[in-house]
């Protein structure tokens, strides 16, 4: 259908990897174009579709600096802090909540309760 080459799920020839594969090798796609397909069936779906990068084109991953750690964690950080109560909850919040577990089953913040 787009054109590329189309392997079944476990058929690739060596060479060719996904971006998980080359994540696992310690390498990324470097800006290379895709040159091929994977398709691995599911019943009564469509087939999953994963796309392919030449591993001898492939670039090292870039190394962790500083400066990309601290931004990292700031984000992570973000991400653990309840907007209701402001405390670090010890994991992320979910997004479906909106709040840390504790803040979310006082009765104060229930939408369900009737008065």
């Amino acid at each position: 259908m787009s054109g590329l080459p189309t392997y079944r799920w476990r058929l690739a020839p060596d060479g060719l990897a996904t971006r998980r594969q080359l994540r696992a090798l310690g390498l990324r796609p470097g800006g290379q174009d895709v040159v091929a397909e994977l398709h691995r069936p599911r019943r009564r779906r469509e087939p999953l579709v994963a796309y392919l990068y030449r591993v001898d084109r492939a670039r090292p991953v870039r190394p962790m600096t500083p400066g990309r750690r601290a931004a990292l964690a700031a984000a992570m950080r973000a991400r653990r802090i309840c907007p209701a109560c402001r405390l670090d909850a010890g994991y992320c919040i979910p997004v479906s909540l909106g709040m840390c577990v504790t803040c979310h089953d006082l009765p104060l913040n229930r939408e369900d309760t009737t008065s």
